[in-house]
C-alpha cells in the first residue's frame, strides 16, 4: 500500500565521485538484473496452476510499507492465509489496521487468480482476522482483472493530470463493490486539495516522530542488491528515487529527506492525480478491514486494466486525529477510513520486491505461536 520516498541532493551524490563503475555495480546491484529477478516473481500463470502459482499472484497483492505481512498455509483443497506478526509495524499501524487490509488484498488476488485457474471458491473470515480459502471445481471465469494482478503496482510519481471519462469513474466504483465497505470517489479539485491538506499535514506529524522515523527506515532498500536480497520492504527506484549505496542511502535518509521535502512532493503528486478514493470498512473489526482490502485490491486491478496508475496516501487515517476531519470532508461523519488512494494516468516504474513462495509457505501442522510471532517457515 503506501509507499515513501526519499531525496537526495546533488551533494550526497558527488561524494560517489571517485567510485568506479565497478565498484558502483558490486554496491548497488544492477537494475537490469533486478527486472529480469521480479520479471520472474510475476510471470504469467501456468496452464495448470499448482496451489504455488496462486500463492505467487496472492503475494504481489498490495500491502503496508511492503512488509508482506502474511504467510500460506496449503490443505487438501483450501489455503489458509494467516497473519505474519513478525513483520508488523507497530508504530505506523498500532492496531494492525495495514496487516489485516493487506490480508484482504492477498485474499482478493487469490479468488481472482483461482476463478480463472478453473478452481473457485469461497473466503472464509474467522474472528482472529484467519482466512479460510475453500476451492470447488468449475470451469475457468474470464475476469479482466486476472491479467491485471501481474502489472498492477503502486506508482508513487507524479502523474499528467488528464481528467478520467465518467464510464473508467463507473468501471472503478462497481469494481470495488463489497458487502460492509463504502467508497467515496473525490474528482472534484477542491475536496481533492483538503485530502492533499490532510496527507501533508499527516506527513508532518509522522515525520516529526522519532520512532516513525526509525521504522521507516528499516524498511527502506536503496538498492537493487539490497531489495532482491530482501525480497521485501521500499525500493527507491520504485518511487522514482536514484539507488545509492546503503551506507550512502542511509546517510542522505538522515540528512535530506525532511517534512518539508516530502510535503512538497506529496504536493505535486496529488495535485497531478485524476481523483482520490476512501475506502470505509462499516465496523472497525478484522473483518471488515479484510473486506476494505478485498475492494482496494479490485479498484487497484481494475484502474489497472484501464491503463491508469493508482498510489497510497493513507497519512490521514494512520494519523488519528486526522481520521474525523476526513470522514467529514467525505460525507462520512463518525466513521472511520481505512484507505486512501489517488489515481490517474502516469508512467511506470519498476515493481517493489517479493519474497519467494518458499519464504511465506507455513507447514500444514503450523499455527501461530502464542507469543504473535510467526509459524515455523516450510522447508
Amino acid at each position: 500500500m503506501r509507499r515513501r520516498g526519499f531525496l537526495v541532493g546533488a551533494g550526497a551524490a558527488l561524494l560517489l565521485g571517485g567510485l568506479g563503475a565497478y565498484g558502483w555495480r558490486s554496491a548497488v546491484g544492477s537494475l537490469s538484473d533486478y527486472a529480469r529477478h521480479v520479471g520472474g516473481l510475476r510471470a504469467p500463470l501456468p496452464a495448470d496452476p499448482t496451489d504455488r502459482d496462486l500463492v505467487r499472484y496472492a503475494a504481489l497483492a498490495a500491502n503496508g510499507h511492503n512488509t508482506q505481512p502474511w504467510r500460506f498455509r496449503l490443505a487438501e483443497g483450501a489455503m489458509d492465509i494467516l497473519p505474519d506478526f513478525s513483520r508488523t509495524t507497530h508504530i505506523v499501524d498500532p492496531d494492525d489496521h495495514h496487516l489485516f487490509v493487506s490480508l484482504g488484498c492477498a485474499t482478493e488476488n487469490l479468488a481472482i487468480a483461482a476463478a480463472a485457474a478453473g478452481r473457485p471458491g469461497e473466503a472464509r473470515i474467522d474472528p482472529e482476522g484467519f482466512v479460510h480459502f475453500a476451492y470447488s471445481a468449475g470451469p475457468s471465469r474470464s475476469d479482466p482483472l486476472f491479467a491485471a494482478i501481474p502489472r498492477r503496482q503502486s506508482t508513487r510519481s507524479e502523474y499528467d493530470g488528464r481528467a478520467i471519462a465518467a464510464a473508467d469513474l463507473e468501471t472503478l466504483r462497481k469494481a470495488a463493490e463489497e458487502p460492509g465497505v463504502r467508497l467515496v470517489l473525490l474528482t472534484e479539485r477542491a475536496r481533492i486539495d483538503q485530502v492533499r491538506d490532510l496527507v501533508i499535514a499527516g506527513n508532518t506529524a509522522q515525520m516529526q516522530d522519532p520512532a516513525f522515523m526509525a521504522e521507516l527506515k528499516q524498511w527502506l532498500r536503496f538498492n537493487p542488491r539490497s531489495a532482491i536480497e530482501a525480497g521485501d520492504g521500499l525500493f527507491a527506484a520504485a518511487s522514482g528515487n536514484p539507488v545509492l549505496p546503503d551506507s550512502l542511502g542511509r546517510l542522505a535518509f538522515d540528512t535530506v529527506f525532511t517534512a518539508a521535502g516530502e510535503g512538497d512532493k506529496y504536493a505535486r503528486q496529488i495535485d497531478s492525480s485524476a481523483g482520490i478514493a476512501v475506502f470505509l470498512g462499516e465496523r472497525e473489526d478484522k473483518a471488515h478491514w479484510i473486506a476494505v482490502g478485498r475492494a482496494c485490491q479490485r479498484f487497484a486491478l481494475a484502474a489497472t486494466a484501464l491503463g491508469l496508475k493508482h498510489a497510497f496516501v493513507n497519512q490521514p487515517v494512520e494519523v488519528a486525529p486526522l481520521r474525523s476531519d476526513l470522514a467529514a470532508l467525505v460525507g462520512e461523519p463518525g466513521v472511520r477510513p481505512d484507505i486512501v488512494m489517488r489515481f490517474g494516468y502516469g508512467r511506470d516504474l519498476p515493481f517493489s520486491p517479493r519474497r519467494p513462495v518458499d519464504d511465506v509457505l507455513v507447514a500444514a501442522s503450523d499455527a501461530q505461536a502464542p507469543d504473535g510471532t510467526a509459524p515455523r517457515r516450510t522447508a
